[in-house]
């Protein structure tokens, strides 16, 4: 008689947020607490995991998580070499019938590098059963820590991975109410000079680093200085002062 073929575990997606722990829907935690193996990515340039931080007393036994390491790279070729070495990582235990969690910080499928594991995944292995999460982004957690409204009425909100050309930078400022400014680095300066040039540092506000050793809250921008920004920074562009709505219904 022919065994039937072994079940193929599931591969979960969980962002767990910018930085504070537990940041998690409950249903992703469940799904965290049953998987045989939590891939926990660290940068090379990093002493330790972000993400795995962000699960710092939940409980979850030390022998499932598994580290990788991740080269940033820019080249498609080298890019696509490594998710697949990972996915093939991965699909050893999912043919095991193990479920796999991957961590993410912020949410899974926002600038993250899990949607290059997914595609591999579901290239490499297209029967498994795939779940993602999704998680409390880095301009969500900023504007809750800044007490940052974003968007309000029918103001205009622009997600921007920083250009640059500050010329775009500026366009884009003036045709929409917010900004939300992430991948900054060594930019910084002249963003910075820019919102001085338009005269509305004082209605930015900067996050860095939320949650974690470090932690940055910038309410107003005007005395900072144009250091370059780590890569957990999150700047919110206001191009005008916020109007006062008194009881106008949501």
């Amino acid at each position: 008689m022919t065994p039937e073929p072994t079940r193929l575990g599931t591969f979960y997606g969980v962002g767990v947020g910018p930085g504070p722990h537990a940041l998690l829907p409950v249903a992703a935690l469940r799904a965290l607490q049953g998987a045989g193996v939590i891939y926990t990515p660290r940068a090379a340039i990093s002493e330790d995991s972000v993400a795995r931080h962000c699960l710092r007393d939940l409980d979850l036994p030390e022998d499932r998580y598994r580290e990788v390491e991740f080269q940033m790279r820019t080249d498609p070729a080298d890019l696509a070499r490594q998710y697949a070495a990972l996915a093939a990582e991965i699909a050893v235990d999912l043919r095991a019938g193990r479920d796999v969690a991957y961590l993410t910080i912020g949410d899974s499928m926002t600038y993250s590098t899990y949607g290059y594991t997914l595609a591999a995944i579901r290239e490499l292995l297209p029967d498994a059963p795939r779940v993602t999460f999704p998680g409390v982004t880095s301009y969500a957690a900023a504007a809750s820590a800044l007490e940052f409204p974003l968007g309000e009425g029918k103001e205009r909100v622009l997600i921007l991975p920083c250009p640059d050309d500050m010329d775009a930078l500026r366009a884009d400022i003036l045709t929409h109410d917010i900004v939300v400014l992430m991948k900054i680095g060594h930019r910084f300066p002249q963003v910075l000079a820019l919102l001085h040039d338009l005269n509305i540092a004082q209605h930015c506000a900067l996050a860095a680093r939320i949650g974690l050793p470090g932690e940055t809250l910038q309410r107003d921008v005007t005395g900072l200085q144009g250091e370059r920004l780590g890569y957990l920074s999150t700047l919110l562009i206001r191009r005008a002062p916020r109007a006062e709505r008194g009881g106008e219904a949501a």
